[in-house]
């Protein structure tokens, strides 16, 4: 098989494939710099004061974190079974997703474009 071949390249990559519990939302319609705010507050926190955390947040991230972190605790729980009390946000981010543009009328007969911004946010855990 020569050196560069597409399945060897696959093996290789799946060798070292992150055994972490993870769970990602992608398309959140919310933007990336909203979802940072949030997702800095519980950066290396342990799962249960992250929940405390995002459920008295007012931020409208917070719901949707909060969701997708429950889901993250679940995969851990159930599909490497980890107990739940050691496990800690090992990394969280948000990256950019398509944005949606509209446009909004204005005076005069011009139009300003609005764009409504998405994101897709990962949670990955682990046990200390």
């Amino acid at each position: 098989m020569a050196k560069g071949h597409r399945s060897q390249i696959k093996r290789e990559r799946n060798a070292n494939k992150d055994t972490r519990p993870s769970a990602k939302l992608s398309y959140a319609r919310v933007s990336v710099q909203k979802a940072c705010f949030v997702l800095d507050a519980i950066r290396g926190k342990d799962v249960k004061s992250a929940i405390g955390l995002l459920t008295y947040n007012p931020r409208y991230a917070s719901s949707v974190i909060l969701k997708l972190l429950k889901s993250a605790v679940a995969n851990a729980e159930n599909n490497n079974n980890m107990n739940v009390d050691d496990l800690y946000i090992a990394e969280c981010y948000a990256n950019k997703a398509p944005t949606m543009k509209r446009i909004k009328p204005r005076a005069q007969g011009r139009a300003y474009r609005i764009e409504k911004r998405t994101s897709h946010i990962t949670i990955v855990l682990d046990e200390r």
